[in-house]
């Protein structure tokens, strides 16, 4: 073979290489996009506007968040321990009623504990864990935020900033139940937390959502 053919063909495999490499970022880009935003949904939108709109950097943040929690599998959860948390959170919800800071504490704490006995990462890495829980409940992963905050929010002074405070914080219990209720269930919604690893020993039976009991009681006023 002569060198002007070598030359040629070394000159066509680089032009085919080239093309194929073109073709791929543009079919990945669009699509990429579309599937992270499916799977983290409104949490896709709280990343986008904290990059100011920049949909490539909120993008290449979800990205990295797959990359690190995506294989994660969720560890069973014994039915002793299911009923301890059941008990716990139903009682953070009573509390509210005259002490609404304590249960959203409670509720902040509750489910970092119930994230870690899944398998996440351990509370004390609270944006870590956060993190995982947004690959696997995207979307209902606020609450956690939303509870989190409402828990580490200095006092509000005076009878309307206390009443504004407490609608806040009924508000951030109410988000953060529906994260806790598919903690309690055996897989996510993205299918990463599989409902076959937990078996059916430590399965509960299905069970209706406890209701809220706001309107039973009022809380004390001073």
């Amino acid at each position: 073979m002569s060198t002007g053919m070598i030359v040629a063909l070394i000159v066509i495999v680089a032009a085919v290489v080239v093309v194929a490499a073109v073709l791929t970022l543009r079919s990945r880009g669009p699509r990429g996009g579309r599937d992270l935003k499916r799977r983290f949904g409104p949490e896709y939108d709280r990343v986008v506007a904290r990059h100011d709109g920049d949909a490539k950097a909120a993008e290449r943040e979800l990205t990295e968040r797959v990359e690190r929690h995506g294989s994660l599998r969720a560890r069973p959860l014994e039915t002793a321990r299911r009923q301890q948390f059941e008990a716990r959170w139903a009682a953070a919800q009573e509390r509210f009623v005259d002490s609404p800071r304590e249960a959203v504490a409670e509720a902040d704490r509750l489910i970092a504990e119930l994230a870690a006995e899944r398998g996440f990462p351990d509370g004390g890495q609270y944006e870590e864990q956060l993190a995982a829980l947004s690959v696997h409940h995207a979307h209902h992963v606020h609450g956690y935020r939303q509870v989190h905050r409402a828990a580490h929010l200095p006092g509000n002074a005076g009878d309307a900033g206390e009443r504004a405070g407490t609608e806040e914080m009924r508000a951030a219990m109410v988000e953060a139940r529906a994260l806790f209720e598919e903690l309690m269930t055996d897989s996510g919604r993205d299918g990463g937390l599989r409902r076959d690893e937990a078996g059916s020993a430590g399965r509960a039976p299905a069970r209706k959502a406890t209701p809220w009991a706001f309107g039973r009681r009022h809380p004390k006023e001073g």
